[in-house]
């Protein structure tokens, strides 16, 4: 493989060489994104040319081993971009993950500052001595809220079955 990533012509020996692990771990996000797409572009190029070119060797050689035996150049450059678009796909993952991480947390710091309970130990200076309950919806599970949500499926399945009958 070694040989054949020295016959790349000089485009794509730079894409190649981009996505070692030693470059693209200082890549962010949107960049890993950038050069994904370029380096699935290119691995798809050589397996279209690959798959085109040896229906067509097939056809004139009569045999599928001849065919795919003068086909072996592109073959080799789709293997080469497949391994170089696994490199970028596994940092990308890593770093969607970190980042999906980071937002999670991001969110969570900001849902507990807007929580309507005030935290332990602080002294409000209002009139009311209690801390406070934390506020939860308690009729959601009340037997009159469930009987009235299934009254207004069940109204909404009625309605839409007469529009399919006056369709029909």
């Amino acid at each position: 493989m070694a040989k054949l990533v020295n016959t790349l012509s000089e485009d794509e020996f730079v894409l190649v060489q981009e996505t070692k692990k030693s470059q693209i771990t200082e890549l962010t996000e949107d960049d890993l994104i950038d050069l994904h797409t370029r380096t699935r572009r290119a691995r798809n190029k050589y397996v279209k040319l690959y798959r085109r070119s040896g229906a067509d060797k097939v056809e004139k050689k009569k045999s599928r081993a001849s065919g795919r035996a003068a086909n072996q150049r592109n073959a080799g450059k789709a293997e080469v971009f497949e391994d170089a678009l696994a490199r970028v796909s596994r940092r990308l993952a890593t770093v969607a993950r970190q980042s999906a991480l980071e937002l999670k947390e991001e969110r969570l710091a900001l849902a507990r500052s807007d929580s309507p309970v005030s935290p332990a130990g602080t002294e409000g200076k209002g009139k009311v001595k209690s801390a406070g309950k934390a506020r939860a919806d308690s009729t959601r599970d009340s037997s009159g809220r469930k009987k009235y949500e299934a009254s207004s499926i069940a109204k909404g399945a009625r309605r839409q079955a007469k529009k399919d009958k006056k369709n029909a």
